[in-house]
């Protein structure tokens, strides 16, 4: 083993300097940005149909991207657009009916988006993200329960992969989608469930 001396002394505190210096670059570096992996994210929905069952649908075009610090662990700046025209609920005449002038009216309003605003960490793993979501043209704050399922190398590939479930309930007359309520052929309130797979950029 090599003797510290009075010459080695200084280049070993260099060596002790350079190697913190870079682990306090790295840790200051630690929130990554990711994008929605659409073919491992599902928007999912659920509606009273008539008091009978829950009526359930998805949303097949969604994307996105956040900036998440693993470290924390804290998200932020989350930005999603879905495809309103993208609605699927197994039944071709029905996801026409959702698309006109009823419902989504996605000819005039192509898009529906969520911008975060803030977000609360309740303990490692779950946390509360609120933000605008905006349906025809109408903007309200909704407030999404978050559970951070794992941050990894891909078992396929060579992607890094955080994945994440989350949920909330709106109501659809708040954005003026108002058919069908009156007579309780269809619910008021929308139960929604998301499912997140988004690679590391």
């Amino acid at each position: 083993m090599e003797t510290l001396t009075r010459a080695t002394l200084p280049a070993t505190a260099m060596a002790a300097f350079a190697a913190t210096a870079a682990f306090s670059l790295e840790a200051l570096a630690a929130p990554e940005e990711y994008k929605l992996d659409p073919a491992h994210t599902y928007v999912i929905f659920k509606v009273d149909h008539v008091g009978y069952n829950q009526a359930i649908g998805r949303f097949n075009e969604v994307d996105g991207s956040f900036v998440f610090d693993e470290e924390e662990p804290s998200i932020s700046d989350l930005k999603v657009s879905i495809q309103a025209d993208s609605v699927d609920t197994n039944h071709d005449e029905r996801d026409e009916h959702l698309r006109g002038g009823d419902f989504l009216d996605v000819e005039n309003y192509p898009e529906i988006t969520f911008v975060m605003t803030g977000s609360e960490q309740i303990d490692e793993q779950t946390g509360t993200i609120t933000g605008d979501l905006t349906i025809l043209d109408t903007t309200r704050e909704v407030t999404l329960d978050v559970t951070w399922n794992a941050s990894e190398p891909y078992p396929f590939g060579d992607n890094y992969v955080t994945g994440a479930s989350a949920s909330t309930s709106i109501d659809r007359s708040d954005f003026g989608m108002n058919y069908g309520i009156e007579g309780g052929m269809i619910g008021d309130s929308i139960d929604i469930e998301i499912e997140i797979e988004a690679i590391r950029q």
